[in-house]
């Protein structure tokens, strides 16, 4: 998702089930609303609950910004993974494979 929420890729197992997509989208979103990771706006949502109504947003883990020095750029969000911790590390694999790009 690039800095104004435009979808740029999209990729799909195809043994993946169906909200997926839709899931990743949205952890992309939020860490790029919110500039941190998508595991972090649950925390956040605890202290504000309001948060959440916002569409758009998921308090689910494996959304992560991607910055260029300090400024975030774009958002990566990974979904079907057996937890949002193994998506989190996904969407890190991601950025580290683009870092010297950025």
């Amino acid at each position: 998702m690039d800095r104004g929420g435009n979808i740029k890729a999209t990729l799909r197992d195809d043994t993946t089930s169906p909200h997926t997509v839709d899931t990743a989208k949205k952890k992309a979103f939020t860490s790029l609303a919110f500039r941190i990771p998508s595991s972090d706006f649950i925390q956040r949502t605890e202290a504000n609950p309001g948060l959440r109504s916002i569409e758009g947003t998921i308090a689910l883990g494996g959304g992560l910004p991607v910055r260029s020095g300090n400024e975030v750029i774009a958002a990566i969000g990974v979904g079907g993974a057996p937890s949002g911790d193994a998506d989190a590390a996904c969407a890190q694999a991601g950025i580290d494979k683009i870092s010297d790009r950025l």
